[in-house]
């Protein structure tokens, strides 16, 4: 039986082992054709409070580990993903819409992940302090315990492993709460691919659902991290359930990313890193360049070569076709993003290319001559459309870069790397890069956004990963009894 073979989860959650579920099934569809590929079993809210109790159990034992086996645990998880790379890439492929070279992004990742988590369990997790009185002073990194992790549709291997390979490496048990859009390549993988990497029974759970699971998930009384991934809207949601219920909550949200074209960038190698940056898995990712400021002396060059390129991008199943774009994951979504398009051009945005759609398939759309007051520039639109406006001074720049909601990623690209480095310090994002688009990811940097994408760097990094997944205890030890004057 192969790693993700039907058989073992059809209409199943896993809990350790893989059981009927509580909630119903739901077809897992295939987005370019609409064939359903299977059927994922639905957690109720019942199974969420056994697998929790269950999770709360079996973390004991998993913290006191030897870390040693801990580490050895996510290196294999980390050598099955590469074992298995071509079905789990197919699945990838099929289940969100991606084409092959987003599914080996996502499996490089997901892999990396498990290894720089392996490094984890050997880390010095505390430090001594200074005492003004006669004892040793300490402080200790602890596992937090039971780790909620909620998971979005668009990167569901990578964007899960990120949060569950660090949890479990730290000594914490995991309840995965996946899309059920893409439950099987990020939640019957993890669970397939850990299970093959002998953890043990209940460390992990995986629990497809709804809101309304992912809200049982954060409000137990069990869980006491969440780590979550997905809308700035969702994001709200889960944090005000968390700050009612006293618990921290590591949070990466949307973005409406800027990337800065100066006047002095070499345009044959912009427009390929743009339209990379806004069209790269159909725009559907927190990272993808959503607003594109152009220095109004190569504007109009810039529009017309962007909307070229644009023109000459293939768009279809990039299951069976060579394609740049595949579908976008669902008919809300489409609708969604071309609302904005319209909308966007009836509030005085030019259509330079794009536009129109078939199926699920949008093409790649170019939006000149907008700014503010236009909904595809004010808003995150997910999906494959490029705004594009022109600035005439730097300062102007960092007005229309820095006048948004969101703050994740910032790209600049320029012919002097110093001018690039000192207007990103001018600029507040998460991240930034120089000469570069703003899709990247690395497994061991650290990943966040501020104000509305989120609450800062808790993904990627070492420092990052144990301040998400670990509680600090203070700890003292005396040779003798201290004494008192009661």
């Amino acid at each position: 039986m192969s790693l993700l073979d039907a058989r073992r989860w059809h209409g199943r959650i896993f809990t350790g082992s893989w059981q009927v579920s509580a909630g119903g099934d739901a077809a897992v569809v295939e987005p370019a054709t609409g064939t359903e590929l299977g059927r994922i079993g639905m957690a109720g809210a019942e199974d969420v409070t056994a697998s929790v109790a269950q999770a709360a159990t079996a973390q004991r034992e998993w913290a006191a580990t030897p870390f040693p086996v801990r580490a050895a645990v996510l290196r294999r998880a980390a050598d099955a993903v590469q074992r298995h790379t071509d079905e789990l890439r197919d699945w990838i492929v099929r289940e969100t819409g991606g084409i092959p070279g987003k599914a080996y992004f996502e499996l490089d990742h997901a892999a990396q992940n498990c290894y720089e988590a392996a490094t984890l369990p050997s880390r010095p997790l505390g430090e001594l302090l200074p005492s003004a009185a006669p004892r040793w002073s300490m402080v200790r990194r602890v596992p937090a315990g039971v780790v909620g992790v909620i998971t979005p549709f668009n990167g569901p291997l990578a964007l899960a492993m990120r949060s569950v390979a660090p949890a479990l490496a730290l000594g914490n048990t995991v309840v995965l709460k996946p899309d059920p859009r893409s439950a099987v390549s990020g939640g019957v993988a993890l669970a397939a691919l850990f299970a093959e990497a002998g953890l043990p029974p209940g460390v992990l759970h995986v629990l497809p659902g709804g809101a309304d699971i992912g809200a049982a998930v954060v409000t137990d009384p069990h869980v006491r991290v969440i780590s979550f991934t997905g809308s700035t809207a969702a994001g709200r949601a889960v944090a005000g359930l968390a700050g009612r219920h006293l618990k921290r909550a590591h949070l990466e949200l949307g973005g409406n990313s800027a990337l800065i074209v100066l006047d002095d960038a070499d345009l044959d190698q912009a427009i390929s890193a743009a339209a990379f940056g806004s069209f790269f898995y159909q725009g559907q990712i927190c990272m993808t360049t959503g607003r594109h400021l152009v220095h109004q002396a190569v504007y109009p060059e810039y529009v017309a070569r962007l909307a070229a390129k644009a023109d000459r991008l293939p768009v279809g199943n990039p299951a069976t076709e060579q394609v740049a774009l595949g579908p976008l994951i669902d008919a809300g979504q489409r609708d969604r993003v071309h609302q904005l398009v319209t909308s966007s051009v009836a509030a005085g945005a030019r259509l330079v290319t794009g536009g129109t759609y078939r199926d699920l398939f949008y093409r790649p759309t170019v939006l000149a001559d907008a700014g503010p007051s236009i909904p595809a520039y004010e808003q995150e639109v997910f999906g494959p459309v490029a705004v594009v406006t022109p600035f005439a001074t730097v300062d102007d720049a960092v007005k229309l870069a820095s006048d948004s909601e969101y703050g994740l990623v910032l790209g600049i690209l320029t012919a002097d790397v110093a001018r690039g480095l000192a207007l990103a310090e001018r600029i507040p994002t998460g991240i930034a890069h120089i000469n570069d688009q703003t899709v990247n990811d690395e497994a061991h940097a650290p990943f966040g956004g501020v104000s509305a994408s989120g609450t800062g760097s808790r993904f990627g990094g070492v420092a990052a990963n144990i301040e998400a997944f670990t509680e600090t205890r203070w700890i003292t030890a005396r040779g003798d009894i201290a004494p008192y004057p009661f």
